[in-house]
């Protein structure tokens, strides 16, 4: 099979910058919520890219658990790989794409951990099922597997939790028709005022 092949047209509609919202941030809720009104599956599922002080990058599927003017909020293990290289290099891109509306969001951004009472909190809103599994994930550590391993729920609680990702630059994609994609990136000037630009597809 030529993977070429696979290849679609997208024609759903166009970015321009007469449409956009001069914040980014409104911008990513508008799209969030038209991305819920299509029936995305888990619309709030991205991607997380890291990296070391060595420069070698890691990226896994995480959930965006929150958003609002100051970033992009996903809970994790400390220890885990990705905790590791953020406290290493507390930098990294997150990367939303939602198929059936030919859009994606490409985030980059410093990182910084949530204090306690806010990981507690959202620990303590959370099902019985996701904290008895966040209590005892590990997140990397080689494990048996099996019985040992559901055992894991009544070991001692790793240190867990929350991670907000303060962006300095988004762009917002949309698919278009003969790869004619539409590219428009913010870049932050300042503490508050955001800078549009238009990229090639």
């Amino acid at each position: 099979m030529n993977l070429a092949d696979r290849r679609r047209e997208y024609a759903l509609a166009a970015l321009d910058e007469s449409s956009v919202a001069a914040d980014p941030m409104e911008q990513f809720r508008r799209w969030f919520a038209d991305a819920e009104s299509a029936e995305v599956p888990e619309p709030n599922a991205m991607t997380l890219a890291t990296a070391d002080t060595a420069g070698r990058p890691s990226a896994r599927i995480v959930l965006l658990m929150a958003f609002d003017a100051q970033g992009f909020v996903f809970f994790t293990f400390y220890a885990s790989r990705k905790g590791r290289e953020l406290a290493e290099n507390p930098r990294a891109g997150l990367v939303f794409y939602w198929e059936s509306i030919a859009r994606q969001v490409r985030i980059t951004g410093r990182v910084e951990r949530l204090d306690e009472e806010t990981s507690g909190a959202y620990f303590r809103n959370g099902t019985a099922g996701s904290r008895l599994a966040a209590w005892a994930a590990h997140q990397g550590p080689v494990t048996a597997g099996g019985p040992a391993h559901d055992q894991g729920v009544a070991a001692p609680a790793p240190k867990w939790g929350g991670y907000r990702v303060i962006p300095d630059e988004i762009e917002f994609w949309q698919g278009r028709s003969s790869r004619l994609h539409d590219r428009l990136q913010f870049q932050r000037v300042g503490e508050t005022q955001w800078h549009c630009v238009r990229r090639s597809p």
